[in-house]
Order: C-alpha cells, then sequence, then structure tokens
C-alpha cells in the first residue's frame, strides 16, 4: 500500500512538472509571437506583402524573416533587411530575450530606438543601416555584452558618439558612417582592442584621439568626409594591421611619414 501510494505521489509530481514546462515553452513561444506581430503593427508599409505569413495560423519559425534557435525554439534572429517595409520600432522587441541578430537595413524605417532593446542582452550583431532613425546615439548600446558588429551607417543620428558605446569589448566592427555625428572621436575608442573596421565617414567628427594608435588589430579605417583639421595624427600610423586609411574630404594639413608603408 506505502509503494502504491509512493508511485502515485511520484505519478503526480512528474504530471505537475511536465505541465509546468510545458506552460514555460508555451508561454515563451507566445511572449515571442507578441513581440512580432507588435512588429507588424508598426509597419505602416509593405509593398510586397512580404509578412502576409506573419499570422498566428502559422508557427513562428517559420515567418519570412525569423529564425528560431534548434534547441529552444526561441527567435534567434529577425532579418527584415531589403525589403521597402516603412514604420517604427516598437518596444516590444525587447522582449526576444535569445535574439543574437537583427537586422533591418536598407528599409525606411524612422524615428527614434526604443530603451527596451537594451534588454536583449545576447545580441552579436546590430545592422540598421540605411534607414530613416534620428536623435541621439542610445547611450544603453554600451549595454550588450557579446556585440560584435555595430552597424547604423546611412541614418539620422546626430550628436557626438557616447562613450559608453566603448565599453564593447567583444566588438570587432563599427559603423557610424554617412550620419550627423560631431564632435571629437571619443579617446575611449582604445579601448576596442578586439576592433578590425573602424568607419565613421561622411559625418562631422573633428579630431582622431591619439589613443587611436593602441588598436592593433584595425585593418580598416575609414574618417574621410568630417570636419578633421590640422596635421595627421602620428598615432593612425602605430596601428600596426592597418591596411586601408581614407582621410580625403577633411580640412588636414601638413606631409605624411615616409615610412608609411614600411612594414615594421
Amino acid at each position: 500500500m506505502e509503494r502504491s501510494r509512493f508511485l502515485l505521489s511520484i505519478t503526480l509530481l512528474l504530471l505537475q512538472y511536465s505541465s509546468i514546462v510545458t506552460g514555460a515553452a508555451k508561454t515563451n513561444i507566445t511572449t515571442d509571437q507578441s513581440a512580432l506581430l507588435a512588429m507588424r503593427s508598426h509597419i505602416t508599409s509593405d509593398p510586397h506583402n512580404i509578412l502576409v505569413n506573419w499570422s498566428t495560423s502559422t508557427s513562428v519559425c517559420n515567418w519570412v524573416g525569423v529564425t528560431c534557435g534548434a534547441r529552444h525554439l526561441r527567435v534567434v534572429s529577425l532579418n527584415l533587411s531589403y525589403m521597402v517595409f516603412t514604420g517604427t520600432i516598437p518596444p516590444h522587441l525587447g522582449n526576444l530575450s535569445f535574439l543574437v541578430a537583427l537586422s533591418f537595413n536598407n528599409n525606411s524605417f524612422y524615428g527614434t530606438l526604443p530603451h527596451e532593446l537594451s534588454y536583449l542582452r545576447r545580441l552579436k550583431f546590430i545592422s540598421l543601416g540605411f534607414n530613416n532613425f534620428m536623435g541621439s546615439i542610445p547611450s544603453w548600446f554600451g549595454s550588450f555584452p557579446k556585440l560584435q558588429r555595430l552597424d547604423l551607417y546611412g541614418n539620422q543620428f546626430s550628436g557626438t558618439v557616447p562613450s559608453t558605446i566603448f565599453n564593447l569589448s567583444t566588438l570587432q566592427d563599427i559603423d557610424l558612417g554617412a550620419n550627423k555625428l560631431s564632435g571629437a572621436i571619443p579617446r575611449e575608442i582604445g579601448n576596442l582592442t578586439m576592433l578590425k573596421g573602424i568607419y565613421l565617414d561622411s559625418n562631422n567628427f573633428n579630431e582622431i584621439p591619439k589613443e587611436i594608435g593602441l588598436l592593433d588589430q584595425v585593418e580598416i579605417l575609414y574618417v574621410s568626409l568630417n570636419a578633421l583639421k590640422g596635421p595627421v595624427p602620428v598615432a593612425v600610423f602605430n596601428m600596426s594591421s592597418l591596411t586601408m586609411l581614407t582621410l580625403y574630404g577633411n580640412s588636414l594639413s601638413g606631409g605624411l611619414l615616409d615610412n608609411i608603408c614600411t612594414s615594421s
């Protein structure tokens, strides 16, 4: 009798646990689905009807532009690039807690970026190039501990670059070109020792800090079409891996080092 009661208790516990796990998984999937449906509601123009299959009758993981992880079946990538969308970014996207890659390149998204995106702590890739986002670059961009690529090229961001971005120790490429950014390039850029590509062209930057010379893995440095003045900082030529440098379209003066192309 005692054994039967024990087995019955174990069976009830297992059923309860199974119900909790199933309910949690369902909640997670529902959370991702709700976030994406909010995204769809903020897209005011979809001329090619690309999002026609973003429907509750279809699994989220089969929606256009959505990729789910094989193990946990949560959304890990949202790629809406080159889809001719117009709209804004809803705060609900901050609920996609497993998101690793976010790409909205070459659309007509506009407005400011919601603070809730800072909750996406797993992000490794952010590509928002060629849109119409405006305002200051949010300081919370510095809160992505795994970020490897940040692409904000071709928007309407203005003001100075927040120094918090230079807390991103895993960052390998930063592209802030073709915006309306101004002021000095922050000296904290010297903290990003993993950087390989720096694209700051077509802005209004007026100074390159000497700390940039600490970056010995940088291969590409674009600072053309800015408001740089005076001589080219010698520190630039301390970047031992540099293979491509653009400086045209500034008000630089003086000469270049005689051994500029001499490998050490």
